[in-house]
């Protein structure tokens, strides 16, 4: 559940930054969807692990957040210097790279079948940042809106029929 709900506010901020009226502010309107989607992400499954009473499975999330974060720090801190050296054209891509990456590693700790569909979203995520950087800039909303929004969607489905059956 809580994939779908974070691609569904990928997607919604595609849709807004893709009007023309919000497209200058495409940055600020993607790092709050950012905030929003792991906000309420994380809440999803901070709740799905309290109902299921799973205490001890706090152990994994904690070597799945400690996988994730070091790339996703690094976007951050990508994002802010290229940010301030006028260099946002190449922020969608490093974005969607960074992610993949940060997926990857984090489906190394995780449940065999699970495992393979993070992986598999992990590496699409990359393969999404590598055509980001060779596309212009006009492609950057739908490719983030691919990956943040339809990936996210997809492998949210996905996990859970496995997961939930």
């Amino acid at each position: 559940m809580a994939g779908i709900v974070m691609g569904i506010i990928g997607v919604l901020a595609a849709i807004v930054v893709s009007l023309p009226r919000w497209a200058a502010h495409w940055l600020g309107i993607w790092l709050a969807a950012a905030v929003v989607a792991l906000v309420l992400g994380g809440a999803l499954v901070a709740r799905q692990i309290a109902r299921r009473g799973h205490a001890r499975y706090l152990g994994p999330v904690r070597k799945f957040l400690l996988c994730l974060c070091p790339a996703l720090l690094a976007g951050a801190v990508l994002t802010l210097v290229l940010g301030t050296a006028g260099e946002t054209h190449v922020i969608p891509g490093m974005w969607l790279l960074l992610y993949g990456c940060a997926v990857l590693s984090a489906s190394t700790v995780t449940v065999a079948g699970i495992a393979r569909l993070i992986c598999m979203m992990g590496g699409l995520f990359v393969v999404l940042g590598l055509m980001t950087f060779a596309l212009p800039v006009t492609a950057h909303t739908a490719m983030l809106g691919l990956g943040f929004g339809l990936l996210h969607i997809i492998f949210g489905f996905l996990i859970g029929r496995l997961t939930h059956g």
